[in-house]
């Protein structure tokens, strides 16, 4: 029988985009438990935000952090040695990690460049823990985990359009990369794609033959979703669904957030 794994982004998606509540996907969340299915959490989130996540929901398998930069896996979590598979692994703790993504000292220099050549930006490494909570609606002590971070810095942009665009294009020009979610994102050669293609070569190794779920809403999920066999987005607070995502086999999940993603996961344990 085939092991299901399931990956899944959580702002907008499994957490409600503005109260951050899992609440509505509950009954699909004692699903995976009682099946024993992995819920692999890939954000752009920092570690530390999602081990607060893990820990609220009982969680307790690999994660993959700041838009596929990291991949966090706990110890003796695989019966085989990741070691020998030729990444870049350091121990950490609990983890064994997976360092896939530019280090943040190189796009917190990135940032600087960018800002002395004329471009308004505005990392969360220039905000103040306040600024970034009332910028993502978080508390203090979240956003103060929001800026711990180590291979994406969120930004913003004043200006027009065109200054974006021209931004976008310098950004491509140093080497480096950006995608969106609730902010843009500047990251170096990695997504959540590559991470989601290790943990699965990983998870395929143990278990043999897979069926792989993932979930998202935004445009940084892209690369998540091409990677899987059942490639799931839901709609937005506004009803609608991201019309920049539209790739092979893609399911639109009827509902918002949660409400939505509890719809599918139940929906697609049955057909897995």
């Amino acid at each position: 029988m085939k092991k299901t794994i399931v990956f899944t982004d959580l702002d907008g998606t499994l957490l409600d985009y503005y109260t951050y509540s899992f609440d509505k996907a509950l009954p699909a969340l004692d699903a995976l438990k009682q099946e024993d299915i992995p819920l692999v959490i890939c954000s752009s989130k920092t570690a530390t935000e999602i081990e607060y996540y893990r820990e609220k929901l009982e969680n307790h398998h690999p994660f993959i952090s700041e838009n596929g930069g990291g991949i966090f896996i706990p110890r003796g979590y695989f019966v085989f040695d990741i070691q020998t598979g030729g990444y870049d692994i350091t121990e950490e703790g609990y983890y064994c990690v997976l360092r896939l993504g530019a280090s943040y000292s190189v796009l917190r220099m990135a940032i600087e460049e960018l800002r002395s050549e004329g471009f308004p930006i505005r990392g969360f490494g220039d905000m103040t823990i306040e600024e970034v909570a009332a910028l993502a609606g978080l508390s203090l002590k979240e956003a103060a985990m929001a800026k711990e971070r180590d291979f994406d810095e969120p930004f913003i942009l004043g200006g027009s359009g065109m200054k974006t665009r021209d931004l976008l294009q310098a950004i491509k020009e140093k080497g480096f990369s950006f995608t969106e979610g609730r902010f843009f994102h500047l990251i170096g050669n990695s997504d959540k794609g590559r991470a989601v293609s290790i943990l699965t070569a990983f998870y395929r190794r143990q278990f043999g033959t897979l069926t792989t779920l993932a979930l998202g809403d935004g445009p940084n999920d892209i690369p998540m979703l091409r990677e899987v066999d059942y490639p799931v987005i839901v709609q937005r607070p506004d009803g609608n669904y991201d019309g920049r995502i539209d790739i092979p086999n893609l399911i639109r999940a009827e509902g918002i957030g949660p409400e939505g993603w509890n719809r599918a996961v139940n929906g697609l344990i049955c057909r897995a």
